[in-house]
């Protein structure tokens, strides 16, 4: 672990080859139990920055993209859905990264992106592929999976990581950058007491297509990135949510 920031806790780790989570934890007597904000960057020809975070922790995000790679090399600013905690410093990155474009799927370009962003951005979709050098992503919409018409993911095919925001939301301000113990519960207890998943109705057919993808290394914006059996994984979450 680097840790970036002493009075904030930032840090960041390698969880897997090129791919470094970024967190910055809040504490329980912010956020009751505590809780993280994470972002992940993704070491190529184009680096990728999976959520920009919100907009008061854009200097410690800049810090600690520095401590890995020159900022101003950043070349795309991913999300998943538009939402503060994942774009609300889309706009303040370009500053730092002069040919930083934003990349999200066509939904969230269309009601969102081409207004908002500074920059236009790069819209794609569904199993559209960003490449990046040698490392190449799949977009892969996921409306209201688990809020927001305009929700999808982006998976690297090759290696398995699967950058996926926040099916596996977990609580706490101190969670390991990388584990291969049980999200499931933690998560599945966090989404029975706020409720934060759309109840969409395609939900069994989005995770079977999600779950042929089989990915190894979970990207989560809360909580731990995980390694393991991906697709035994969000299978099991599929069953969850079909139960309640």
């Amino acid at each position: 672990m680097t840790v970036i920031n002493r009075e904030s806790g930032t840090s960041i780790d390698e969880v897997a080859d090129g791919l470094y989570r970024i967190t910055t934890p809040i504490p329980p007597s912010v956020f009751l139990g505590g809780f993280s904000f994470n972002q992940y960057l993704v070491l190529d020809d184009e680096p990728l920055l999976f959520h920009a975070g919100p907009r008061r922790t854009f200097d410690l995000v800049r810090q600690a993209i520095a401590a890995v790679v020159p900022v101003e090399r950043l070349h795309w600013i991913g999300f998943s859905h538009v939402e503060s905690d994942e774009c609300g410093a889309l706009n303040q990155l370009p500053a730092a990264a002069p040919h930083a474009l934003p990349v999200c799927g066509r939904v969230a370009a269309m009601v969102s992106m081409e207004d908002l962003a500074d920059r236009t951005p790069r819209a794609l979709g569904n199993g559209e592929i960003l490449v990046m050098g040698r490392r190449t992503y799949a977009w892969l919409d996921a409306p209201h999976l688990p809020h927001g018409w305009e929700c999808g993911f982006l998976m690297e095919r090759t290696s398995g990581t699967f950058l996926c925001h926040a099916p596996f939301t977990q609580p706490g301000d101190r969670t390991p950058a990388l584990t291969e113990a049980d999200i499931l519960s933690p998560s599945e207890a966090m989404r029975h007491q706020m409720d934060y998943f759309a109840h969409g109705r395609d939900y069994a057919a989005l995770f079977d297509h999600l779950i042929a993808e089989r990915p190894t290394t979970l990207a989560c914006m809360h909580g731990s990135a995980w390694r393991g059996d991906g697709a035994a994984l969000l299978a099991a979450l599929r069953d969850s949510l079909a139960g309640n």
